[in-house]
């Protein structure tokens, strides 16, 4: 016995799963701004969950005939938009968290950098990216 397939519930089902990731992403920024690595661990593996989740429930999408004639005569246009319109909130939310972590990054190599002046300024050598570095004076050789 074979089932048939529901577009729209299939729809309804992705609308859903992309919501999860939107409130996913709206936690990931609060933690990336607490600076909490092990939930920023907890959260992203629970982001990969839902991402695989996503893709799979795509993938089952984008096989059915089914829907691709129901979208051929226009049945899932409303769905449809509904879910482009959260999956361009994911996007955006995602470009913020990812311009937070440039950031912090940025703020990291600073205070690095800060500190290497700071401890011994005739140690101070420079990388091939042209990023500041210890030097050899645990060895006693001056650059």
């Amino acid at each position: 016995m074979t089932t048939e397939f529901d577009g729209q519930q299939a729809l309804d089902q992705q609308l859903q799963q992309l919501q999860q990731l939107l409130l996913i992403l709206e936690q990931e920024k609060e933690i990336l701004i607490k600076s909490d690595p092990e939930q920023l661990t907890s959260i992203g593996l629970v982001k990969d969950e839902i991402l695989l989740a996503i893709q799979s429930l795509d993938k089952q999408i984008e096989q059915s005939v089914q829907f691709r004639q129901g979208k051929a005569q226009g049945l899932y246009d409303n769905a449809l938009a509904q879910i482009e319109q959260c999956l361009l909130q994911c996007k955006d939310q995602n470009t913020v968290n990812g311009k937070i972590i440039q950031q912090s990054q940025l703020a990291v190599e600073r205070m690095k950098t800060s500190l290497l002046q700071s401890h011994n300024k005739s140690s101070l050598t420079y990388d091939n990216k042209g990023k500041t570095s210890g030097g050899l004076s645990s060895l006693d050789v001056k650059a």
